[in-house]
């Protein structure tokens, strides 16, 4: 599959705008050039840990506040038989 997009300057690099059909599930990536003049990105896996970080990342405010007050509630007391 190919697709044009657009490259822009941003600061002092430039940037390639990536489609939403090629998002890439990662933070960063290995670009190279091939002999020919080609660029080639390849993603780099996430770091342990990290793949939960960007999972949280993509939780919103409201589910967040529901956690939050299901961890705020207190439990009932257990009917337990005395020892």
């Amino acid at each position: 599959m190919s697709v044009t997009t657009r490259v822009f300057n941003n600061g002092n690099s430039q940037a390639v705008r990536i489609p939403q059909a090629f998002r890439l599930d990662t933070t960063e990536v290995e670009i190279t050039r091939t002999a020919d003049g080609d660029l080639l990105i390849h993603p780099i896996p996430l770091k342990r840990g990290d793949a939960l970080l960007a999972a949280l990342h993509n939780f919103n405010d409201e589910f967040i506040e529901i956690l939050e007050e299901d961890q705020n509630e207190q439990l009932p007391m257990q009917d337990r038989a005395s020892l």
